[in-house]
């Protein structure tokens, strides 16, 4: 569960390739209690609440699950986790709840639970203390068993925090025959990180075991647990599951990389446990949740794990066969940009048929395809099939693909768009009518025919377009959407399909201002206003990738430097934008001299520095994985030099101002760069941040 950030940081940073494996695989020996036949769905309060879990959330959270549709679609349990309980045993040694929180016990709430059809999940951690310092299991397994059995619990978290270096594999056995002598079946989860090989013995032990550490609501660290768990499907199978933690849908990633966490989670036959407060949760993000058509490949009672088919280029095809006969298939687009992803019937395991019916899960639109499985898919985005054979190849529209690359642009500038459109299917698509939208203020005039009578199965047509963009943008960076379009009728009547195109245009930087990056970025200057959208893997320890728009020698003795942070992605709790200051901004990892005056995304504000002259920050103002406050927008950042000595501050409202901390800064020049940077803390991923009125004294 929750080590801290720190300790899991380089595998969140560093993204391996897919391994890309045979879809053939013996599932390994289950725990064989009868329990989780199909991997566990349901809610765990931790991470939308932490330690603020109480009686009357789980009741309405119970309530929500039950009156909302997601009990029917296979919601089932209720999971509370840390800080449930007291500080300390009574004085029988026994587990005892927060009477503030629970006042009516654990076994009250679990009753509650039962009676609207659910079933209740408990946590503990198999050491001394739990993750947030409570009491935890560790030689008390058959005491705590025996109570939760007793309560009526129907799930056990069983966390890895306090172990005392004893082996996991002992200490996580030791539970398991505990709750196996109570008689209560209790499905049994192992969270031990994803440490000591736990794939080659969790299904031995326990029903599922987490092979990562901790997620959270960022599309980088779901890329990085991503990658980590796809690797070990061999270990999969019914009763025994691998869990690449909760998910984090409804908590701050796009509805877009939403729909493709819960993809990739059902596609690895991964528990689906929310980790969002449903009570409040949007239309939106009900209808992920649930999703009857993608929950069934989850569910699927084959208990295969999906497996990497292929993965050039951050292009990813996941192949699952299915009870039926029938394989899902998942296209994820790891990428910003969208492409179409392509395979075939044979590649993802299916054999010789005269066509296939490719059911889109999202969609809910079933298309037929000669063999060819391809689809446009967005960037972060997936697209996921039913692909099942068929011996009438003629009852569904072909299944039709368009793409049109968009690219080049600049205010007032033309480019050449070409819509394609493809028709994977066995019969021919008739009356194909291919168009390109742009955003008001776009002009988009057609060079080519843009209809054509007839696509034959297997063939494509192409058309060309002339688009222009504004001269004016209205905004330092511009987002806007082309969105090619193809029309077409086949079997089953008219059907339009579509590939949207995001372009960003960005006003020029102009002197005295210069830019830097050492990743990806994008970088924009218009009325006083600044943009950057940039990635970056973080600025700390040996870590140091960032963009900038800066000052060349501006910073001095006696300098004040004052910004407005307008907006910031927040594509991590740890993304940074604001102040930075630098003997050489374009030497990350060497340059002395080297301060950030941050506000971070879900830390708030912080002040860090170099503290030796080796060239990267090492010191923090706050405790370690910390800011000084909540983030908020806007927000205005002032830094004062002193000599070697810097003094960071912080206002809401630019008038009152809060100190962060002051440092000492070895090696700086006199005159030194200074100006606004972001680093996105999720590499690969870029994410915007906007400031206004930078001044420089």
């Amino acid at each position: 569960m929750r080590k801290t950030w720190a300790a899991f940081m380089a595998a969140a940073l560093t993204v391996a390739p897919l391994a890309v494996v045979p879809l053939a695989a013996t599932p390994a020996a289950a725990l064989g209690n009868g329990l989780a036949l199909t991997p566990p769905m349901g809610w765990n309060d931790w991470n939308a609440f932490g330690c603020n879990v109480s009686e009357q959330l789980v009741q309405m959270t119970a309530d929500k699950i039950a009156s909302s549709g997601l009990r029917a679609a296979g919601y089932g349990y209720v999971n509370i986790d840390d800080c449930w309980m007291g500080k300390s045993r009574d004085s029988k040694g026994s587990l005892v709840p927060d009477e503030t929180k629970f006042p009516h016990g654990i076994k009250g709430v679990a009753d509650y639970v039962h009676a609207k059809g659910l079933k209740l999940g408990i946590y503990e951690s198999a050491g001394t203390m739990t993750c947030a310092g409570y009491p935890g299991s560790l030689n008390h397994e058959q005491q705590d068993a025996n109570t939760f059995a007793a309560w009526g619990i129907d799930y056990l978290k069983y966390d890895n925090c306090n172990n005392m270096g004893i082996p996991a594999r002992r200490r996580y056995q030791a539970m398991g025959d505990a709750l196996a002598k109570t008689g209560r079946p209790i499905v049994y989860s192992l969270c031990n990180w994803g440490e000591e090989d736990v794939p080659s013995w969790g299904g031995s032990v326990g029903n599922l075991w987490r092979t990562t550490g901790d997620i959270d609501a960022s599309y980088g660290r779901m890329l990085a647990i991503f990658h980590q768990n796809v690797s070990h499907a061999a270990a999969a199978g019914p009763g025994a599951w691998n869990d690449p933690d909760m998910l984090e849908v409804g908590n701050g990633m796009t509805p877009t990389e939403d729909r493709t966490e819960f993809s990739l989670w059902a596609e690895m036959a991964a528990p689906l446990i929310s980790g969002t407060d449903l009570r409040s949760a949007s239309a939106d993000t009900l209808a992920i949740y649930g999703n009857t058509d993608v929950i069934a490949v989850d569910q699927d009672k084959l208990g295969r794990q999906g497996r990497p088919v292929s993965t050039a280029g951050g292009l990813d095809v996941l192949a699952k066969p299915l009870a039926d006969g029938s394989v899902a298939v998942t296209l994820f687009n790891e990428n910003t940009a969208p492409a179409v992803i392509s395979t075939t019937a044979s590649a993802i395991g299916l054999g010789a048929a005269k066509g296939y019916t490719l059911r889109d899960l999202w969609t809910h639109r079933t298309t037929e395809t000669a063999k060819a499985i391809s689809a446009f898919v967005p960037g972060h985005g997936t697209v996921m099939y039913r692909v099942t054979p068929t011996g009438k190849p003629d009852g569904y529209a072909p299944n039709v693909v368009v793409d049109a690359a968009a690219s080049g642009w600049s205010a007032g500038t033309s480019a050449t768009v070409s819509p394609t459109v493809t028709d994977n299917g066995v019969v021919a698509a008739t009356d194909v009518r291919l168009t390109v939208h742009a955003p008001t203020g776009w002009t988009v005039t057609p060079l080519t025919r843009t209809r054509f009578a007839r696509v034959p199965g297997g063939g494509k047509a192409v058309a060309r377009f002339r688009v222009t963009a504004p001269a004016v943008l209205p905004t330092p960076i511009t987002h806007a959407t082309l969105t090619a379009t193809a029309a077409i009728r086949g079997p089953g009547g008219r059907q339009t399909v579509t590939a949207p195109t995001p372009v960003e245009l960005s006003a020029p930087v102009q002197a005295p201002l210069k830019v830097f990056s050492d990743n990806t970025a994008t970088f924009g200057a218009q009325g006083g206003r600044l943009a950057i959208d940039g990635a970056g893997a973080d600025l700390w320890g040996n870590t140091d990738q960032y963009s900038a728009i800066y000052r060349p020698g501006a910073e001095h003795d006696g300098s004040t430097t004052v910004v407005k942070v307008t907006a910031q992605a927040n594509t991590s709790e740890w993304a940074k934008a604001g102040i930075m200051v630098r003997d050489d901004i374009t030497k990350p990892g060497r340059s002395p001299g080297y301060l950030i005056l941050a506000e971070a995304a879900g830390k708030g504000y912080v002040l860090q520095w170099d503290s030796t002259g080796g060239g990267h920050l090492d010191s923090n103002s706050a405790p370690p994985n910390e800011g000084s406050g909540t983030a908020a927008y806007p927000s205005w950042l002032k830094l004062v030099r002193s000599g070697s000595a810097y003094t960071g501050y912080y206002s809401t409202n630019g008038t009152d101002w809060t100190r962060i901390a002051t440092a000492s800064l070895p090696g700086v020049t006199a005159t030194q760069d200074v100006g606004v940077f972001t680093s996105s803390h999720s590499e690969g991923a870029g994410g915007e941040a906007d400031f206004a009125g930078l001044t420089q004294n």
